[in-house]
């Protein structure tokens, strides 16, 4: 699935990708890393995370921790203590874009709430001169992500996706 990314520590980056989504700025945006190492860039890894992310990564993840100590990310409103959901994509196009930028702040490439386009043409036709570039990666399709918040002392389902439930817990308990 094709999506939206922007260097979380560039001033004004993800304002400019809730205004280009139409994105409500209290939906939170996960971010990517290239691996498991980046992830500790900006988020505190309980031996639960490091399990599920063994397991799991690259693919379908996403594992919401707390932020790391010192990291100011803007990634929208939360409740409570800040947080990131961070994953590590089973495609290789975000994975060399995380190495070479660093973690990158993203959604998937539709208008909130609508279906997102499977090839690179129609997301630049969707976005236009709201996206500096788009990257083609090849047709991608398929189901969001499984999110799972490890913050508190049980994993606790925010959204099931491309990773079974049930599969996360056989794993987290």
């Amino acid at each position: 699935m094709y999506g939206v990314a922007v260097d979380p520590t560039v001033e004004g980056a993800t304002a400019r990708l809730f205004a280009a989504k139409r994105r409500p700025f209290d939906v939170r945006l996960p971010v990517l890393v290239d691996s498991v190492e980046q992830a500790t860039e900006v988020a505190d890894l309980d031996p639960r995370a490091r399990t599920l992310m063994a397991r799991f990564w690259p693919g379908g993840l996403t594992i919401v921790l707390p932020m790391r100590t010192g990291v100011d990310l803007v990634l929208g409103n939360g409740a409570g203590a800040p947080t990131v959901g961070v994953r590590c994509p089973d495609h290789d196009v975000p994975r060399r874009l995380c190495t070479a930028v660093g973690p990158l702040a993203t959604t998937s490439a539709n208008l909130h709430g609508q279906a997102t386009p499977p090839t690179a043409a129609e997301v630049e036709e969707l976005f236009g001169d709201a996206v500096a570039v788009v990257v083609d990666g090849g047709r991608c399709e398929g189901e969001p992500s499984t999110v799972v918040d490890l913050t508190g002392s049980t994993a606790r389902l925010v959204r099931e996706g491309t990773v079974p439930w049930s599969d996360v817990l056989g794993v987290a308990g």
